[in-house]
């Protein structure tokens, strides 16, 4: 339902409220529903008795029935009692030229949402109804995502019951439906890319894919065009109008991964979007309005970064309306066994290796581990140990981090002659590349960049094998002298 008052738009759906009005005199009747149409642009149909209310009840239920309490043969409250007996969501505000404490009283006790008495002022009728209208709006955004939330069995792509994941389901539950910029802060791995989509699929802008800006992964010469766009001509090599990412989320979600790496000159720019609500393509003067819900994650401690200035303490506050915190994997243990389970039963079924089980020591091992790479290094290292798998069940040893003192790769291989071909292949490859990839980060105390560079490759291709092998940068990085 769709409250469309202008300054108080309801966005909870695509339809507008509709509202009934009761009552005998026909001059009032009259006014009453021209008011009512013209200030809150509402269906309205009316009625000039309760008998002829009644009888367009049972073909048509309005969200609202705005009714005169004194009126021959079924009056006011008589309606009141049969609306509340069979619609009772049809909220019910009474009127009456005759009011007394005793009318109102009964009126409120019977279900009736408010009790105004005539001659009233018009202001305050359009408040009441205003107030009314919005309080159905309310329930109705409530009903909505109710009845998203149980066409699901759990948020998508979340895994645990855990009072800490719990309290992340409560606030994206309570914030999904509603425009609020939405801060989310959590180490890497720990789904703050799930939070953000979970948001988004139980918002009313599900009907459009949510957009993601990776910010670190790109320059900012070329990370400004693609969030804003150019026209043609707007720089060297601009031969054609391009539609920027904020035009692209028109509708929907824009979610701002790793904002904290967002250069300085776009955070200013980033600030007025967020204030304006409109954007400017590169070489264009014309400023083009948008309709876009932004999220933002981090792994950064952004209040630190303002105190070395590098990100702007206006920016921060636009985006930190709300936070939501994602649990690093120590702090929520008990989840751990059933997401082993369930990265166990998926990587089984996705790469063919059926009757896959854990040894009895694994899952005691698991849980007892560190995991600086939270659900993702977790998620990591089932697929490797389900890749390697030889048929037996998978024990710990078998799913034991991989070791940064190591570099030859054979020292990890054991028993390649016994495998196939394509198998000892495989393990010797994946062994390989874990190895060299942890022995970069501790040459380089945990620093991805160096590491990368020192390897020869670009930082986000570095960082997709990390989170491939489930290698956290953390657990490289030298601990400050105490």
């Amino acid at each position: 339902m769709t409250v469309v008052q202008p300054q108080f738009a309801c966005q909870a759906g695509e339809f507008l409220a509709s509202v009934l009005i009761v009552d005998d005199d026909r001059d009032m009747l009259a006014m009453l529903a021209l008011l009512v149409r013209k200030k809150c642009r509402c269906e309205v149909k009316t009625a000039p008795s309760g008998e002829n209310a009644w009888q367009l009840l049972q073909d048509w239920q309005p969200d609202l029935v705005l009714t005169d309490i004194k009126m021959p043969g079924l009056d006011g409250l008589a309606l009141l009692q049969k609306i509340k007996g069979q619609y009772p969501a049809i909220a019910v505000i009474m009127m009456s030229g005759h009011g007394t404490v005793e009318s109102a009283i009964a009126a409120l006790k019977n279900g009736a949402y408010d009790f105004i008495q005539k001659p009233f002022d018009n202001e305050h009728l359009l408040h009441t109804l205003q107030r009314c209208l919005e309080h159905l709006c309310l329930l109705e955004k409530n009903r909505r995502l109710a009845r998203r939330l149980a066409e699901q069995e759990a948020f998508p792509g979340f895994i645990g019951a855990s009072a800490k994941i719990k309290e992340v389901y409560g606030l994206i539950s309570r914030l999904a439906d509603t425009d609020v910029t939405v801060l989310i802060r959590g180490k890497s791995g720990t789904g703050k890319e799930l939070a953000a989509r979970a948001l988004h699929g139980l918002s009313a802008r599900n009907k459009k894919p949510m957009v993601t800006v990776n910010c670190p992964a790109l320059p900012e010469h070329i990370l400004e065009s693609e969030l804003f766009g150019y026209v043609r001509g707007a720089f060297s090599g601009a031969t054609h109008d391009k539609k920027g990412l904020f035009l692209e989320a028109n509708g929907s979600t824009l979610l701002l991964d790793e904002v904290g790496d967002l250069p300085i000159a776009l955070q200013t720019k980033l600030l007025r979007v967020l204030q304006e609500k409109e954007i400017m393509p590169l070489g264009q003067t014309k400023s083009l309005a948008v309709d876009v819900r932004v999220l933002a994650s981090t792994n950064q401690d952004l209040e630190e970064k303002i105190r070395q200035g590098l990100f702007r303490e206006d920016l921060f506050y636009r985006l930190n309306v709300v936070t939501i915190t994602m649990p690093p994997l120590r702090n929520r243990p008990e989840d751990i066994p059933t997401l082993a389970q369930h990265f166990l039963a998926a990587f089984a079924k996705e790469y063919a290796r059926d009757g896959l089980v854990f040894a009895t020591d694994a899952i005691p091992a698991l849980v007892k581990r560190h995991w600086p790479g939270n659900v993702r290094e977790l998620q990591n290292v089932i697929k490797r140990a389900v890749l390697l798998a030889d048929g037996s069940p998978i024990s710990a040893r078998q799913m034991a981090e991989p070791d940064p003192e190591v570099s030859d790769p054979g020292a990890v291989c054991e028993n390649l002659h016994t495998l196939p071909y394509n198998r000892a292949k495989q393990r010797l490859v994946e062994n390989f590349s874990a190895a060299y990839l942890a022995d970069a980060l501790r040459q380089n105390g945990g620093n991805v960049t160096a590491a990368a560079q020192a390897s020869g490759m670009n930082r986000q291709a570095f960082q997709k094998l990390m989170q491939r092998f489930g290698l956290a940068a953390e657990k490289f990085r030298t601990p400050p002298d105490r």
